[in-house]
């Protein structure tokens, strides 16, 4: 039971996660002429946080505590290293929209406006991370045939 609960919760961080980061990419970049989708974007980008919090618990808790495949299973697997590498990706993509949706939020929440000339960027960014989820399920669902 536990294995399935955690395999359903895995997969389900994955699908929400890449909805999240698509809405958060097309709410960005139509910021500057559609206010509301400033709202949108950081109600994006806080489910984003939460799938990718979600993914990476229950990923590390399928890994380490053995439920699925033993932990060696998936170290000498080349399909498992390819999922950790665009993984890292997308974090070190991250860091930017990160901290520039925080800022925002700060300054929105001292009742100012925040400067929204880097939307694009993050649009851009976004759009690259919903491809590389896009891949690293392909990489898992390779891994778990046993491929690599």
């Amino acid at each position: 039971m536990l294995r399935w609960l955690l395999a359903a919760a895995h997969l389900l961080a994955l699908g929400i996660g890449l909805g999240a980061v698509w809405v958060r990419a097309r709410a960005l970049t139509s910021v500057a002429s559609d206010r509301t989708a400033l709202a949108r974007a950081l109600a994006a980008d806080s489910v984003w946080g939460v799938a990718a919090l979600l993914w990476v618990t229950t990923g590390l808790w399928r890994l380490l505590a053995g439920t699925e495949k033993p932990t060696q299973y998936y170290l000498g697997n080349h399909a498992f290293w390819t999922k950790m590498a665009l993984f890292l990706v997308i974090l070190a993509l991250e860091i930017r929209p990160m901290i520039t949706l925080i800022r925002w939020r700060i300054v929105l929440a001292k009742g100012g406006v925040p400067d929204l000339t880097p939307a694009p960027r993050l649009a851009r960014i976004s759009y690259v991370q919903a491809v590389l989820v896009v891949l690293m399920v392909l990489a898992a669902t390779a891994m778990a045939r046993g491929l690599g």
